[in-house]
């Protein structure tokens, strides 16, 4: 697939849909635990944004993430506004019955493209894992829930170094034929350059339709942006964000710094480019979430918007 000349935008996606991941993602790996009351705060500002997914929680073993334990009172405090996908992680069909239990009606399952990371991470093979999830995805759908997967170390693994763009492909097509609806591709280590995103883009778009594609890019060496307009020069209109720049993996050293979503909002809004999700909401959910945690953020478009509303 030929990518457009440079400096022309006429076939970028004209909408892009914004996926949030700060209170899951974002929150799970601060030592600091968050108060249920905080989390359902930050949650509800977010969801005041206009922003059309919200990963809140996930349902693993409560021994097993400190940060998330309280799950099932997050979901039962925060305001379910219409139109939010309101998305929670599922790790195994013991979570996915917490989850319903908790009117949960969209959920996500979790894998990798390496084999190390996987394993250290959830203790399983690829295979072991995506047997796993079979079950959680065969009673999801029976049921009606909206489905995401994600594929991390998609790009590189912190273990195994270059991860082979088939190992990726051949996960991906696997998650996608127990009926996924939606991929989410992840950089998790921010390893990924521009080029490799058209690599990766373009070999999942030879077997899976673009619209099931979503990409979720760290910032870790600075080049989320320059991947996120990469990606979307190949039709790729989902992308995953963490308000402030909250979160990272506690498995990828040095991988602090999901793309954050003022940055994203900044670069999508500025190129003509709509997302439906109000800016200056997501800066108050960000500005709320920093004071809970006492330190400041990572977002540069965030740091730059308070220190010229401080000077005004």
């Amino acid at each position: 697939m030929s990518i457009p000349p440079a400096g022309s935008f006429a076939a970028l996606p004209r909408r892009i849909k914004v996926c949030e991941m700060g209170p899951r993602d974002g929150l799970q790996n601060e030592s600091a635990v968050v108060s249920t009351s905080d989390k359902i705060r930050y949650i509800d500002l977010l969801s005041d944004s206009g922003l059309p997914v919200i990963e809140t929680t996930s349902f693993v073993r409560p021994n097993a993430i400190p940060q998330l334990t309280d799950a099932e009172a997050v979901m039962a405090g925060i305001v379910r506004r219409a139109g939010v996908t309101y998305l929670c992680l599922v790790p195994n069909v013991r979570g996915l019955d917490r989850a319903r239990a908790a009117g949960v009606t969209s959920i996500a399952v979790f894998t990798a493209a390496s084999e190390s990371f996987t394993k250290r991470n959830i203790n399983m093979t690829i295979a072991e894992s995506l047997q796993a999830f079979s079950d959680v995805i065969r009673i999801g759908r029976a049921e009606g829930f909206w489905i995401r997967g994600y594929i991390s170390t998609a790009f590189g693994c912190p273990y195994e170094g270059d991860v082979a763009t088939a190992e990726v492909v051949r996960v991906a097509t696997a998650l996608a034929d127990m009926g996924i609806d939606e991929l989410s591709i992840g950089d998790t280590i921010g390893v990924a350059t521009p080029a490799k995103v058209v690599e990766v883009a373009e070999a999942l778009q030879r077997q899976l339709p673009v619209e099931r594609l979503a990409m979720h890019f760290h910032d870790t060496r600075g080049t989320a942006l320059a991947n996120v307009l990469a990606a979307m020069q190949m039709g790729i209109d989902i992308f995953d964000s963490s308000a402030g720049g909250l979160g990272g993996c506690p498995y990828a050293p040095g991988a602090s710094g999901n793309l954050a979503t003022e940055d994203l909002l900044y670069m999508l809004h500025g190129m003509g480019i709509e997302t439906g999700v109000d800016l200056e909401r997501v800066r108050a959910a960000s500005r709320f979430i920093s004071g809970v945690l006492g330190r400041p953020l990572t977002s540069r478009a965030y740091n730059a918007l308070e220190a010229a509303s401080t000077r005004t």
